[in-house]
């Protein structure tokens, strides 16, 4: 009885030490320059710093997908892709990294980023909640109203085809994905509860879309936000709690962060 005793102690201590790690990064300061708003940018919006995926449309079917940046892409004879293989077992891999560069051309709209949120030791930065389709703005609304009940802080981002949400924690330290995905699947089944007349059908999946690493790959990847084509349209920005974008770009954060403590009136 003693040594199990001592074991849980163990596990909650380990456990406090996770919790305190969900907690929103809040900021008193807004970003003025690029070179700030970069910075805050990557603060935020952190995956794995060694590949990012970019979007791409195929010329033969016309269809979008994203693949790892990588200085082999489509190149005959090194690409895996030609040939239907998969970036993470390919032998010629030269993996583009994160850098500063790379956040401000996805801003200015010279390409589109992704994020692979799932890192290597299999914890997170963020997690982030897809809604998409018909009922997204009620069920989202009611997913904010739960996660300030919960006394949990969120922020919505309208997505890139402007039909859908996404809903962005982001932590102090990275945390187990299990963890962070656990307290997405809480938020959602107490939205669910708080709502017994909602279906949730908008409601997609979590990201990382993992709790562990799968085998020869990278895990779901997540489009970043306010890239300059679809944000001149209104879409891949913060919004407000009457889903009106924000008018200070990536600082809007803050903002979106402040909003969602507070009850939504249509």
């Amino acid at each position: 009885m003693l040594a199990r005793i001592a074991s849980l102690r163990v596990e909650l201590e380990a456990a406090s030490t996770e919790t305190q790690a969900v907690s929103l990064v809040l900021f008193d300061e807004i970003p003025r320059t690029p070179s700030e708003k970069v910075k805050l940018f990557r603060s935020l919006f952190r995956g794995r710093p060694d590949v990012f995926p970019t979007r791409f449309v195929s010329r033969k079917t016309g269809k979008a997908g994203y693949a790892p940046a990588c200085g082999n892409k489509f190149k005959p004879g090194l690409c895996g892709l030609m040939t239907g293989g998969k970036c993470g077992d390919c032998s010629n891999q030269a993996f583009v990294p994160v850098d500063d560069r790379m956040i401000l051309d996805h801003l200015r709209g010279k390409h589109v980023m992704g994020v692979y949120p799932l890192l290597e030791d299999e914890r997170c930065w963020f997690l982030a909640v897809d809604f998409d389709g018909t009922g997204w703005e009620e069920d989202v609304a009611a997913f904010v109203e739960a996660c300030r009940s919960a006394g949990v802080r969120v922020a919505i981002e309208r997505s890139r085809s402007g039909n859908g949400a996404h809903a962005w924690f982001f932590f102090a330290a990275p945390i187990l994905a299990m963890t962070a995905r656990e307290m997405g699947c809480y938020l959602i089944t107490e939205t669910m509860s708080h709502r017994h007349e909602m279906r949730m059908s908008s409601y997609d999946r979590l990201f990382p879309s993992q709790d562990t690493m799968p085998r020869g790959g990278f895990g779901n990847l997540i489009a970043l936000p306010l890239q300059r084509e679809p944000r001149e349209h209104g879409n891949t920005v913060f919004v407000d709690e009457y889903f009106e974008p924000f008018s200070m770009g990536v600082s809007c954060i803050r903002s979106a962060n402040r909003a969602t403590n507070r009850r939504r009136h249509r």
